[in-house]
C-alpha cells in the first residue's frame, strides 16, 4: 500500500483570489474620514436649527398679527370686559373682607355695585351740564378773547403782510373765518343713549358677577392643573397676582382722585369756571402718564385764556400751578406710595400707549398703563416670561 500523501496546507487549498490581502473589520479607517463625517453632521444640525429658528420667528410674527387683528375687531366686546375685570379686581378685597366676617358675597357685591352706580351717576349729572355748556359757549368765548390778542399779534401780522407783499407783488388781504358754533341736537342724544346704556349695563353686570363668582372660577382653573405641587404653585401665583393688581388699581385710583380734588380746589381759588369739571378731566387723564398731564395742561391753558378778562401773564398762573402739582405727584408722591416694583420704563409706557391707542382709541389709551402694569406683575411670576417684566421695568 502506497504511502498516503499528507493533506495540503490551508493556503494551498484556497483559491488564488482568496490569497489576496483584504481589509478586515478591525482595520483602522483613514484619520480624515471620521472628521469629515462629524463636520457634515454638525453642519446639518446647525442648518436644521437655523431653519427651525427662522420658522419659529415667522410663526410668532403671524401669531402676533392675528392677535392684533382679533383685538382690533373685537374691541367693542373686549373694552367692557377688560374694564369690568379691572374694577372687579379693585373691589375684590372688600368682598373678600366681607366674606371673612360671614357676609354673603352677593350682598357685599350688591352694595358695592349700587354705591358705584350712584356715585358715577351723581358725578355724571353734576358734570354733564357744565361740559355741554362749555362746548356750546366756546365759540363765543373765542370770539370775545381774540380781539384782546391783537395788541400782541399785531406786529406779527404786519410782518406777515409785508412778507406776502414782497413775494406776491401786491398787498394780500387777510381773511378771517368765524368758527362754527358747536351744537347738540336731540337726535344725537337719542341715537347715542342706547349704546352708552348697553355698555354701562354690560360693565355693571360683569363687575357684579366677577365679584360673586370670580374666586370660584379661579378655584376651578386651579383644580384642573395636574399634580399637587403644580396646584399649590398655581394657587400661590394667582393669589399674589390678584393681591398686587388690586393694590395697584386702588392706589392708582386714590392718587388720581387726590390729584383731581387738588386741581379742582386750586382752580376754584383762582376763580376758573367749572373747577369740578376740569378736576375730573385731570383725574381721568392722569391714568395716561406723561401724555395725560400734557393734555390737561393744554386744556387748562385754553380754558384760562378763554375766560380771562385780559391777555396778561396772570392768565397762566393756574396752568403753572397745575404743572407744579403734577410734577410733585409724578416724581415724589406716586413713586413713594407705589414703590419701585410698580415703576415702569417711560419708553415702554409710550410704546404701550401708542399700541393700545392705535388699537382701541381713547379707551385703549386710558387702559394701556393698567394693562401694562398687570402684565408686568403676571410675567414676573410665570416661568419663561421674566424677560418681559425686566424690559418694561425702570
Amino acid at each position: 500500500m502506497s504511502e498516503i500523501d499528507p493533506l495540503p496546507s490551508a493556503p494551498a487549498m484556497l483559491p488564488e483570489s482568496a490569497t489576496e490581502p483584504a481589509i478586515s473589520m478591525d482595520a483602522e479607517l483613514p484619520p480624515e474620514l471620521p472628521l469629515r463625517r462629524a463636520a457634515s453632521g454638525t453642519r446639518y444640525v446647525r442648518g436644521m436649527r437655523r431653519h427651525l429658528r427662522a420658522l419659529r420667528v415667522v410663526m410668532n410674527a403671524l401669531l402676533l398679527l392675528a392677535l392684533l387683528y382679533t383685538i382690533t375687531i373685537t374691541r367693542a366686546l373686549l373694552i367692557p370686559l377688560v374694564l369690568a375685570a379691572f374694577i372687579g379686581l379693585a373691589l375684590n378685597p372688600i368682598v373678600a373682607a366681607g366674606a371673612r366676617v360671614r357676609l354673603p358675597r352677593w350682598l357685599t357685591a350688591s352694595v358695592l355695585v349700587i354705591s358705584l352706580m350712584v356715585g358715577i351717576g351723581t358725578g355724571v349729572g353734576q358734570l354733564a351740564q357744565p361740559a355741554v355748556g362749555w362746548f356750546q359757549g366756546a365759540p363765543a368765548a373765542i370770539r370775545h378773547f381774540v380781539p384782546k390778542l391783537k395788541g400782541l399779534t399785531q406786529p406779527l401780522e404786519a410782518a406777515n403782510r409785508a412778507t406776502q407783499t414782497l413775494v406776491a407783488g401786491h398787498p394780500v388781504r387777510s381773511s378771517s373765518s368765524q368758527p362754527s358754533p358747536v351744537s347738540f341736537s336731540t337726535w344725537d342724544v337719542v341715537s347715542t343713549a342706547p349704546k352708552v346704556l348697553a355698555a354701562v349695563l354690560s360693565v355693571v353686570l360683569l363687575v357684579f358677577f366677577f365679584l360673586i363668582y370670580g374666586d370660584s372660577m379661579l378655584r376651578r382653573l386651579v383644580e384642573i392643573t395636574p399634580g399637587f405641587t403644580y396646584k399649590r404653585h398655581a394657587v400661590t401665583i394667582v393669589r399674589s397676582i390678584q393681591t398686587e393688581i388690586s393694590r395697584y388699581l386702588l392706589t392708582a385710583l386714590s392718587i388720581n382722585a387726590g390729584l383731581g380734588a387738588v386741581t379742582a380746589c386750586m382752580l376754584w381759588l383762582y376763580g376758573v369756571p367749572d373747577p369740578l369739571l376740569w378736576g375730573a378731566v385731570a383725574m381721568f387723564a392722569n391714568f395716561i402718564p406723561y401724555v395725560g398731564a400734557i393734555v390737561t395742561t393744554i386744556v387748562l391753558s385754553i380754558v384760562c385764556m378763554l375766560y380771562a378778562n385780559d391777555a396778561s401773564f396772570d392768565v397762566f398762573l393756574p396752568v403753572l400751578t397745575f404743572a407744579g402739582i403734577t410734577a410733585i405727584e409724578g416724581n415724589l408722591i406716586t413713586p413713594f406710595i407705589q414703590g419701585r416694583s410698580m415703576r415702569l420704563s417711560p419708553i415702554a409706557i409710550l410704546l404701550w400707549l401708542l399700541i393700545w391707542g392705535w388699537l382701541w382709541g381713547i379707551p385703549g389709551a386710558l387702559l394701556a398703563v393698567p394693562i401694562l402694569t398687570c402684565t408686568k406683575l403676571i410675567t414676573e411670576r410665570v416661568h419663561g416670561w421674566e424677560w418681559f417684566a425686566h424690559i418694561v421695568q425702570r
